[in-house]
């Protein structure tokens, strides 16, 4: 569970690992805290993750949030989002969660779970007839698959939480993370 005086080493190793993107998920008490020292970091675009509710989007863009990633579809969260002028990226699991996204204007969209969905295969069924969408894949995607995903033209970019755990966090392990983001950033210019 990352803790607000973690976000500063944090964003520091991912920086120094090669990325340039990150999202906070608001799961934990200090999430607004830690999004707003990693949006201050200044090599790094900070996002919100897991925002459930039109208020939550509203606190993440308070605290820093250069986009917003939520579990689902929510008409209020979109709205939200667009009244503040950030992107909005929902999850989609099925075409018809897919339809409503491109019926609210959104052909970016969050695909998860995406290993348990059926991975890669899984992945072309939708994207042959929405040609128009892009898809970040997450969920189960380890190293070794990351490369499948991102040879995938509909593919925009993947996700994961693997360079930056729960364990590396508590442990204090910022250069095992600035190490695994390296190579994540590696596997994923290949």
């Amino acid at each position: 569970m990352p803790r607000a005086t973690m976000a500063g080493p944090l964003a520091e190793a991912l920086v120094r690992g090669g990325a340039r993107c990150a999202e906070v998920t608001f799961r934990t008490p200090e999430a607004e805290q830690v999004l707003k020292a990693m949006a201050a970091h200044g090599g790094l675009t900070a996002g919100a993750g897991t925002v459930l509710t039109p208020e939550q989007a509203e606190r993440a863009v308070a605290a820093g949030a250069r986009f917003v990633v939520s579990p689902g579809f929510d008409p209020h969260v979109v709205a939200k989002c667009r009244m503040s002028g950030v992107p909005i990226l929902p999850c989609i699991a099925t075409a018809t969660e897919l339809l409503r996204a491109l019926r609210a204007g959104i052909n970016t969209v969050k695909l998860f779970p995406a290993a348990a969905l059926g991975g890669v295969p899984m992945l072309k069924s939708p994207a042959a007839p929405f040609t128009q969408v892009r898809f970040v894949p997450t969920g189960g995607i380890g190293h070794a698959r990351m490369s499948g995903y991102l040879a995938h033209p509909a593919v925009l970019a993947v996700g994961g939480s693997r360079m930056a755990t729960a364990g590396h966090l508590e442990r204090g392990e910022y250069p095992e993370i600035r190490r695994l983001t390296t190579e994540a950033v590696a596997r994923s210019a290949a």
